[in-house]
């Protein structure tokens, strides 16, 4: 007989400070109760998740394994071991959906290369929120993470993607360290055209969410403080 792995879980987390059960399914409430083993990118915050989840089982009897971006590639098979055994493991983003930007990619990979079943979850995306109140172009689109932070660099990107944008009609997006969202969208302004489109989405979810979408110049007009604002920026040219 076939040795039975566990499921491996995507378990999406809410954004911010917002109703759980607003943002996560019943259902995946439910699932999690099952599951005694997780991995998540700080044990700390998947606690505290997993407590206002409201499981059923005392957190001291979980096993929370992390999985951060200073985790070695060679310590990834360790984390397998749960999967290889038969017992189901659920990997917890930070904030979002995990292995989207986020280093459980990797085990993501890992896994299907063991043949683990991969079952991903409901849950909110800031990429595709963003993305779908922007009005921009949502056929075609590219998501670029963080840019350089080196600011000649930055903004020579920022040109180029700019251009991409405005020969493939592609909406390009990216994020930023919310400390360092005002130089981003300085750096935009200064290096975009008048006419290119620019959507920033902050706060998404929240209480305090605010999108707006204009062209650069009308952006110039009114710059806003997006400080220690988590935010995704989107431009088309």
């Amino acid at each position: 007989m076939a040795q039975q792995f566990g499921n491996l879980y995507l378990i999406p987390t809410p954004l911010g400070e917002t109703s759980l059960e607003t943002i996560v399914p019943k259902v995946n409430l439910q699932l999690i109760d099952l599951i005694e083993y997780f991995i998540a990118e700080n044990a700390k915050t998947a606690r505290a998740f997993l407590k206002q989840a409201g499981i059923s089982k005392p957190l001291q009897s979980l096993h929370i394994s992390e999985l951060n971006e200073h985790t070695p590639v060679t310590a990834l098979k360790e984390l397998l071991a749960p999967l290889l055994a038969g017992h189901d493991v659920g990997l917890v983003s930070e904030a979002g959906c995990p292995a989207v930007a986020d280093p459980g990619a990797n085990l993501v990979r890992l896994a299907h290369e063991h043949q683990i079943k991969v079952v991903p979850l409901v849950g909110p995306s800031s990429i595709l929120l963003a993305l779908m109140a922007s009005g921009l172009n949502g056929q075609r689109f590219c998501f670029h993470g963080y840019l350089p932070a080196n600011k000649a660099e930055r903004i020579t990107t920022l040109k180029q993607l700019e251009i991409e944008s405005a020969k493939h009609k592609q909406t390009q997006l990216f994020i930023e360290t919310p400390y360092r969202n005002n130089a981003m969208l300085e750096d935009i302004l200064s290096a975009c055209k008048p006419s290119t489109q620019l959507c920033v989405a902050c706060d998404l979810t929240t209480l305090n969410e605010t999108i707006r979408t204009q062209n650069i110049a009308q952006w110039r007009k009114a710059i806003p403080d997006l400080n220690k604002r988590p935010a995704i920026f989107l431009l088309l040219g």
